[in-house]
């Protein structure tokens, strides 16, 4: 097994790590829409966190020398349902033909706030 680390996407707030690459899959932690950068939270709603979700995402794909047609499974965390259509409507902007299969749940809350939260299975390569 071997961490991903990159500056691209939001330092971990506790005791984990970006992703973990093991047997050709990448595993991504739960990804809130901090701002590497700034290493805060995006104000804004939920169209403009799940798009900075999103960009952390993808900065952990590339690092791992994946993309989203790779992605085989996401699991989605909403604070309010109410916010489906929008989430996905952003959501599915990262993905081309290749969709992943996907769950997609309410939580009573997330850390810092957030309003959303997504973690993704991806392949290297395919097989």
């Amino acid at each position: 097994m071997k961490s991903i680390q990159t500056t691209q996407a939001p330092a971990v707030i506790g005791p984990y790590v970006q992703a973990n690459l093991a047997f050709g899959r990448l595993y991504t932690s739960g990804q809130i829409a901090i701002d590497p950068a700034t290493g805060k939270l995006v104000e804004g709603d939920i169209t403009a966190q799940t798009a900075q979700v999103m960009a952390n995402i993808d900065a952990l794909l590339k690092e791992a020398g994946s993309n989203w047609d790779h992605v085989v499974k996401t699991t989605c965390f909403l604070t309010d349902m109410g916010d489906f259509d929008a989430f996905n409507a952003e959501y599915a902007k990262s993905f081309a033909d290749v969709l992943p299969a996907r769950s997609c749940v309410a939580v009573a809350g997330l850390p810092k706030g957030a309003l959303v939260e997504v973690e993704v299975i991806a392949m290297l390569a395919e097989i």
